[in-house]
């Protein structure tokens, strides 16, 4: 048992490298919300990593402090809990803002983990320690800066790539990096951009022996996602379609894709993550964690919920200097260039430590 005596909300924004662009926009730092929840000598915490604007979900920075702020965090000051999961409960008398939930039931699980001295791996059931990865390359204004980006991640040693794709560009991107790495394991995400009138371009896709085609078609959409894949040989995978369980279980029905892009912080958290990767594994549906450009706090969390037996996919879960000079952790996420892995932290908890400092130097 745990009880919630303190809970701290810190707005923050960290520099990127590069700018990464997609395509509804361009991001120049990782804009986000961390919390730590405070229970008898113990800090977990979470990450809410919705953006400034609403164009991954509805929910931006301003509506998450919000939320947090004025409902979500009153709600759980002073509650006694005896399990993690109870905090989806508690929580559940909003509506929707999933991202905000997820920032403090991720907090709750590392508490709990870190009560029980145990990695929060091990208290989620975790099967491995050390997570497949690739990372997430960005568009890019022509052919040739794509190609040169690519091959400085393939030589780092990562061995899956995910080009961002929009209508802009079409196929050449991917026929691009295909013709050059002909063996690279490839995959295209279209954060919602396209729709069944491009299925000529995605039957051309089939040519190009892609991993999968990641949320092809309308952000809120299960039937036409269906249709596309029975009309396409590449898997589709669902990302912004899968925000709950619910959903989950109306694209197993409608056979609406065969991989889906699990994030934490999109489905609401932990413990309604875990429910959707036990519902996908009984239906045979493939796996993989996604990420939202998080710090090293949700870096950490994602790479624990990867270690679970289905996610079978390389994750988004790039190491930290892909994004970031320093980190608000004191324990950056290293590729391990032989395999294209990231160890899942040993420590207690999430298993990295926060920087106090690094908080307060991003702190807006």
């Amino acid at each position: 048992m745990m009880k919630i005596e303190q809970i701290n909300l810190y707005n923050l924004s960290i520099p990127f490298i590069h700018p990464f662009r997609f395509s509804n926009g361009e991001l120049l730092s990782h804009t986000c919300l961390i919390v730590a929840v405070k229970s008898e000598g113990i800090t977990g915490w979470g990450e809410c990593p919705t953006f400034e604007q609403p164009y991954y979900t509805y929910e931006t920075i301003t509506t998450a402090i919000h939320i947090l702020k004025d409902f979500l965090i009153p709600k759980l000051l002073g509650k006694n809990i005896n399990s993690p999961t109870e905090i989806r409960e508690l929580l559940g008398f909003v509506r929707g803002h999933n991202m905000a939930k997820s920032a403090l039931d991720c907090a709750v699980w590392d508490v709990f983990a870190k009560q029980k001295n145990i990695p929060l791996s091990q208290l989620l059931g975790g099967v491995r320690d050390k997570v497949k990865v690739g990372v997430s390359v960005s568009l890019e204004k022509d052919i040739e800066l794509l190609l040169a980006r690519v091959g400085h991640y393939v030589y780092e040693g990562y061995q899956r790539i995910k080009l961002k794709i929009s209508p802009q560009w079409g196929i050449k991107p991917l026929q691009a990096v295909r013709e050059k790495y002909p063996d690279l394991m490839l995959m295209a995400d279209a954060n919602s951009a396209f729709t069944l009138d491009d299925l000529p371009l995605f039957q051309e896709m089939d040519k190009l022996n892609l991993v999968m085609i990641e949320q092809p078609l309308a952000y809120d959409d299960l039937l036409d996602h269906s249709y596309l894949q029975s009309s396409i040989k590449t898997p589709i995978c669902l990302d912004e379609s899968i925000n709950s369980v619910h959903d989950t279980r109306l694209a197993i029905e409608l056979k609406s894709a065969q991989v889906i892009n699990l994030k934490i912080s999109r489905v609401g958290g932990i413990t309604n993550a875990l429910e959707i990767h036990d519902l996908c594994q009984q239906a045979g549906i493939k796996l993989w964690c996604g990420g939202m450009l998080e710090s090293g706090i949700g870096r950490a969390t994602n790479l624990h919920i990867a270690s679970l037996p289905n996610f079978v996919l390389p994750a988004d879960i790039s190491a930290t200097n892909r994004y970031f000079e320093e980190d608000i952790t004191n324990t950056p996420a290293q590729l391990n260039c032989a395999d294209s892995t990231i160890d899942v932290p040993k420590n207690i908890g999430i298993g990295v430590e926060v920087v106090e400092e690094m908080i307060f130097k991003y702190q807006i």
